[in-house]
């Protein structure tokens, strides 16, 4: 058996450690986001009832008060509303739960108020897939990706060429 030499052994440890530390990030995250769903989703249900009642935003005012009080700001009266979009946009838990193993709150965030249900999926669906940054994915967004590809003869070139453009395919001669 070969011996490890000191060095060897801080590189394996420090990998071990920032391996720990990721799996655990994407963990929370993923609770995070699930936690906003269903808040988003039992404020739809029980507070709005399935609109937007008068009644139901002064309700949304207190309870965020409340919240804000106990939890943080994070749970302030605009990022409640933002949950409830979250919820209308993405009614199933399970493709909820799926995403938000691979994407964050943020992503989350520049996706919900997009207006049209197909253009919100394709571009949940891409970056689950492709991995995108938030960056990336708010720079496919103002530039139009879903709406170019939608409107081309050959979508596939076109989301080819925007990924190489990105950097994330390597160009072709």
């Amino acid at each position: 058996m070969k011996a490890i030499t000191p060095k060897a052994l801080l590189e394996d440890l420090r990998d071990l450690i920032a391996t720990a530390r990721q799996d655990v990030a994407r963990q929370v995250n993923a609770a995070l986001v699930l936690l906003y769903w269903r808040i988003g989703k039992r404020i739809r249900q029980d507070v709005l009832r399935e609109k937007r009642a008068e009644y139901g935003e002064q309700i949304v005012y207190a309870v965020s008060a409340q919240l804000v009080k106990e939890f943080g700001t994070g749970f302030s009266e605009k990022n409640l509303r933002r949950m409830v979009q979250f919820a209308e946009g993405f009614p199933d838990e399970g493709i909820v739960v799926t995403l938000s193993r691979q994407l964050g709150w943020s992503h989350f965030v520049a996706i919900i108020p997009l207006d049209d249900d197909l253009k919100r999926d394709f571009y949940a669906e891409m970056s689950r897939i492709e991995g995108w940054s938030v960056r990336t994915l708010e720079k496919k967004i103002s530039g139009m990706l879903f709406e170019r590809t939608a409107l081309s003869k050959k979508p596939e070139k076109l989301i080819r060429y925007s990924f190489q453009e990105a950097g994330l395919l390597p160009h072709q001669t």
